[in-house]
């Protein structure tokens, strides 16, 4: 049997026992979301209220729909991390697991319904 301190148990590992991975996403994600969002609410915001040729004009162009689509794709997976690590910082055995695989098929399916509407949108 070995001997094991509680600050080497513990070093190199999060709450998700994966070290830095988690944080260091968050990071990158969140850095890209505050780039992000204020452009796409702008484009969002002028097109919000408009008659449905305007709206499908506007994300029929490239840069809204591309941008509507990483703002989507990133800022969901962005919840799922974000929401596993708090899961996994507050519940524990076979609940801890059920939340995280709903968290992420409720992201995945968001994400897939917002694609879907918007590649109906634009086409």
């Amino acid at each position: 049997m070995r001997y094991l301190t509680a600050r080497k148990r513990a070093e190199g590992k999060g709450a998700s026992h994966t070290g830095t991975e988690h944080h260091w996403h968050m990071q990158l994600s969140a850095v890209a979301l505050a780039f992000m969002m204020p452009t796409w609410i702008y484009i969002f915001g002028s097109a919000l209220g408009q008659p449905l040729e305007t709206v499908q004009a506007t994300f029929a162009r490239p840069f809204p729909a591309i941008l509507t689509a990483l703002v989507l794709v990133v800022g969901l997976r962005h919840f799922a991390k974000g929401a596993q690590m708090m899961i996994e910082d507050y519940a524990r055995g076979t609940a801890r697991k059920m939340l995280v695989i709903f968290v992420y098929c409720l992201s995945g399916a968001l994400a897939a319904t917002g694609l879907f509407a918007l590649i109906k949108l634009a086409l």
